[in-house]
């Protein structure tokens, strides 16, 4: 009997429910009752499938880091707020539909910081993706030259938090300043985006080009942003320092 019901719930993937029924049939489990047996059973398989959907989750936004908030060096030459920190990590600004506009110099852990946040959405459900800046726009260039454009905009969208790092290393040309345009457009007040970059917001304007089109895109990403300005020295450089 025991062996069907195992091969059964091996069949309806019933994984993490298998691991733990297998588990109540050693010699030395607990003695569960009935009822006990059932919410022991259905909790393993519910948390069996929320960590398998944050690995999925997790694996599909390819972040830069394996960061984690907890992680996260508080140093006072940083300018870091613990207190804003670590209220992301409740994952509101995603609810509310809030952007966080990351910056700092070479090295300071603005990177780190966008995929420890990213990380956070991931174990919370929220689907996020993380780019470079500058593959994110060759790729939308490749994409607009064979035809899959749209679908690439379309995924885009519909991540609830998109990170996108290393901005303004490269001024945006005609074809990037219009598909920035079109990213930002398509999530303001839906989705969440990240911006990570070494100059100050009010260097951007500057980056993006055509002053039109500027205003338009830091209107809808400052108006609901939160800032982190990143001080000090390069974690980096201080990570070796200490080797």
């Amino acid at each position: 009997m025991n062996t069907q019901t195992l091969e059964q719930m091996k069949q309806l993937r019933f994984y993490g429910m298998l691991r733990a029924f297998n588990t109540s049939l050693a010699p030395n489990s607990i003695g569960y009752t009935n009822d006990e047996l059932i919410a022991y059973l259905m909790q393993s398989e519910w948390d069996d499938r929320q960590n398998r959907k944050i690995e999925r989750l997790t694996k599909a936004a390819r972040f830069r880091y394996s960061a984690v908030m907890e992680n996260i060096d508080y140093d006072g030459t940083r300018n870091l707020d613990r207190n804003q920190i670590r209220r992301f990590t409740t994952c509101d600004f995603i609810k509310n539909q809030e952007n966080i506009l990351i910056t700092g110099s070479t090295g300071s852990g603005k990177s780190y910081i966008a995929s420890a946040i990213g990380h956070q959405a991931c174990s919370q459900g929220f689907k996020a993706m993380y780019f470079n800046a500058n593959k994110l726009f060759t790729m939308l260039k490749i994409s607009k030259a064979d035809g899959s454009y749209l679908k690439q905009i379309d995924r885009l969208e519909k991540q609830d938090l998109l990170i996108i790092d290393d901005f303004g290393l490269k001024a945006l040309d005609n074809l990037n300043r219009h598909s920035f345009m079109e990213i930002i457009e398509d999530r303001h007040g839906k989705r969440s985006t990240i911006i990570a970059s070494q100059l100050p917001v009010e260097a951007w304007h500057e980056i993006i080009g055509e002053q039109t089109i500027a205003d338009a895109i830091l209107d809808r990403l400052v108006h609901t942003a939160h800032r982190i300005n990143i001080k000090g020295e390069s974690m980096r450089k201080k990570l070796r320092n200490k080797h």
